[in-house]
């Protein structure tokens, strides 16, 4: 077995396939193959599932590619090391970001660490969905509220205060909720898991969830915030994607005085990643910006 065997296998799971893995090597496809089957044959274990559409990582392909990482990770430190070159930060980078905060927030802050660090390769994927980190190829994810348990490590980036608002011409037409209960007779427009599990709100110790309902339910904060700028009714969303509409005075907040829990804003990566020198350096500008922003 292959120092560059593992950086192949790797590089065909972050890629999804021989091809596009092929391309960014710089080598050809079938070459590729020949040392993925290679690499089974001395393992004596199948690492992918081959199809005409796509690969999928078999469990002990997961289990080989978080040791491979590691091994990898450990090579390039050493490396770094002796030629005193530790922030010089070099290799592709597959990262997971929400939609909404990924275009309205962390497009502008990628571009400015990639710029700092011309050696490396971003594959920016936006999506809510949790991802499968190890079986997709995923180096880390960011994502906004409760984390799911897992052996994921997560390092927390900053904390979002969450509104409740609609546009003025539907409080006027309905009526500002004066309590939490008043929310029942509204039009409440929800967000994803929100319309099993209502609204959750605080007022000091007290606490209140509200099954409420309306006519929408999406997974994206920005249809919801559209939709109550037209007057179909009242969202509950953080503030970074109502800021705009509030200043404006297309929305105005209601119910001030309780309020929705704020949301974690995390980075989440694999436990064979904790050694990576690109999650130290880009998790501390992240911090960094983020704080300022």
């Amino acid at each position: 077995m292959q120092i560059e065997d593992l950086r192949i296998y790797i590089a065909v799971i972050k890629a999804g396939n021989f091809t596009a893995a092929a391309e960014q090597l710089m080598l050809s496809k079938q070459y590729v193959s020949r040392r993925i089957a290679a690499l089974e044959e001395s393992l004596g274990a199948r690492l992918l599932n081959r199809n005409t559409r796509k690969l999928s990582v078999t469990d002990n392909g997961q289990i080989f590619a978080q040791h491979a990482q590691r091994i990898l990770d450990d090579v390039q430190e050493a490396e770094q090391a002796v030629s005193g070159r530790r922030q010089v930060l070099q290799g592709s980078f597959r990262l997971s970001v929400p939609m909404s905060f990924g275009i309205s927030h962390l497009s502008p802050f990628i571009a400015e660490f990639l710029s700092q660090h011309p050696g490396l390769q971003f594959q920016v994927e936006l999506a809510d969905r949790y991802v499968d980190m190890v079986g997709e190829g995923f180096d880390m994810a960011i994502r906004i509220g409760t984390l799911p348990d897992s052996s994921l490590i997560a390092k927390r980036l900053g904390v979002f205060r969450r509104v409740i608002c609609g546009s003025p011409s539907y409080i006027q037409g309905a009526g500002a909720p004066r309590e939490p209960e008043d929310l029942l007779q509204h039009a409440c427009l929800r967000y994803g898991r929100e319309s099993q599990t209502g609204w959750e709100l605080f007022n000091g110790d007290q606490r209140k969830v509200m099954a409420v309902q309306g006519p929408m339910v999406s997974n994206n904060g920005e249809m919801l915030r559209d939709a109550a700028v037209a007057g179909l009714g009242l969202i509950l969303l953080p503030e970074f994607i109502v800021a705009p509409a509030l200043a404006s005075g297309e929305l105005m907040t209601v119910l001030d005085e309780w309020r929705p829990a704020s949301l974690n804003l995390n980075a989440l990566y694999p436990q064979h990643r904790q050694r990576s020198e690109v999650n130290r350096v880009f998790i501390a500008f992240l911090q960094e910006k983020l704080a300022k922003d």
